[in-house]
C-alpha cells in the first residue's frame, strides 16, 4: 500500500484494509476511528507527504493524479453513506456511450446537508434509488435513473436522443423503465427526455433515425414502421430502419459509424440484395443528407411510395419492435 509500511498496529491494518477496498481513498472519520491521531494524519498530509486531500475530509494514499474510479469513490464517500453516483459516470460503468467528463453527479437524500464542490455535483432528492449497482464498493444508479438524471434540463435534442437511443439499444434499460423514471421525476426540465423517449418508443434507434422520423412527420408522409423485423413465411428477411408495408418500401440510414468497415458494407449490400430480390424498393440515405437536403429526400420518398402503391402488396410480414 502506498504511504504506509506493512505490519503495525491493529489500527494500521484497519486503514490498509479500507484503502484496499476503497481504491486508496479514505475519509477523515475512517482514519480517526481506526485510531490514528490528528497529528499523525496531518503528518501524512504535509506538503510532499504520502497522502493528499482530494475533497473536504477525503484523502488519497498517494500523491499523483487520480484515476476515474478514484474520483468516483471519493465523490461517493463525500456524499455520505446513502449517496449514489448517477449520470454519465454511472452510465459509463454500464457500457452506455457517453462523453467523458470529470464531473461526478451524486444523488443524496433531501435531508442530507452536502453541497456541490470541485468536480462533485450534488443533487438532493426525495426519491433516492431503491436499487443500484455496487461496483468495487461504489454505488451507481441503474441505467434508466442515470439516463434521466443525465439529460434532465437538457436542451440539445441530438445529444439527448443519442444517449437515450444508445442506452435502450444496448439493453441497459428498457423504454418502459425510462417512461417510469419520466413519470416519477419532475416535469420541469423533462421536455427533451419526453421527446427522445417518444422516438425510441416508435422504434427509432439512433440520432440519424430520429432525424429521418422528424423529416417524415414534417413532410406529411405516411408514418412507417420503424425497425421492424421482416419475414417471408417463417424466414427472417431483414430489419430496415423504416418500412411502409402498403407500398413495399424500405428506408435505410447508412451511418458511417456502422458502414465504414468492409464487413459492415458487405452486410448492408447483402441485406439490400435480399430485399430487392423480393420486390422491395430500398432507399439509402446518409445522415448528413437527411439534415442538409431534407426537401429532396422527402420528394424521393414520396415518389417511391407512390410507385410502390401502384403494385399489389408484397407477401412480407412485419413484426414491430417491442
Amino acid at each position: 500500500m502506498r504511504g504506509m509500511a506493512s505490519g503495525g498496529t491493529a489500527g494500521d491494518k484497519a486503514i490498509r484494509e479500507l484503502l484496499r477496498n476503497q481504491t486508496d481513498i479514505i475519509t477523515r472519520s475512517q482514519v480517526l476511528a481506526s485510531g490514528m491521531t490528528v497529528a499523525a494524519l496531518r503528518h501524512r498530509l504535509r506538503p510532499g507527504g504520502p497522502w493528499m486531500t482530494v475533497l473536504p475530509g477525503i484523502y488519497v494514499a498517494g500523491n499523483g493524479g487520480l484515476a476515474a474510479v478514484q474520483r468516483e469513490m471519493a465523490a461517493m464517500l463525500y456524499g455520505g453513506r446513502t449517496c449514489v453516483v448517477t449520470g454519465p459516470a454511472a452510465l459509463r460503468q454500464q457500457g452506455v456511450r457517453v462523453a467523458y467528463s470529470d464531473v461526478v453527479d451524486n444523488l443524496i437524500p433531501e435531508s442530507t446537508k452536502r453541497r456541490s464542490i470541485d468536480y462533485v455535483h450534488v443533487h438532493r432528492t426525495k426519491k433516492m434509488p431503491a436499487r443500484f449497482w455496487n461496483v468495487g464498493g461504489i454505488r451507481y444508479a441503474l441505467a434508466a435513473r442515470a439516463v434521466a438524471d443525465a439529460v434532465w434540463g437538457g436542451t440539445d435534442m441530438r445529444s439527448v436522443s443519442a444517449l437515450v437511443a444508445d442506452a435502450v439499444q444496448r439493453g441497459t434499460c428498457t423504454v418502459q423503465q425510462l417512461a417510469d423514471e419520466l413519470r416519477a421525476g419532475p416535469k420541469q426540465g423533462s421536455a427533451a427526455l419526453r421527446v427522445a423517449l417518444a422516438e425510441v418508443a416508435d422504434g427509432v434507434r439512433s440520432v440519424a433515425e430520429g432525424d429521418l422520423r422528424k423529416l417524415i412527420m414534417r413532410s406529411g408522409l405516411p408514418e412507417p414502421i420503424y425497425n421492424p423485423r421482416l419475414f417471408v413465411g417463417e424466414a427472417f428477411l431483414a430489419q430496415p430502419d423504416a418500412w411502409w408495408p402498403d407500398a413495399g418500401v424500405a428506408c435505410e440510414v447508412d451511418s458511417r459509424e456502422w458502414h465504414l468497415s468492409p464487413e459492415g458494407w458487405e452486410r448492408t449490400q447483402a441485406r439490400h440484395a435480399r430485399m430487392s430480390a423480393l420486390g422491395i424498393l430500398v432507399l439509402h440515405y446518409a445522415p448528413r443528407r437527411i439534415r442538409s437536403d431534407s426537401a429532396a429526400v422527402a420528394s424521393e420518398l414520396r415518389a417511391t411510395l407512390a410507385a410502390g402503391c401502384q403494385r399489389p402488396p408484397l407477401p412480407i410480414r412485419a413484426i414491430p419492435v417491442r
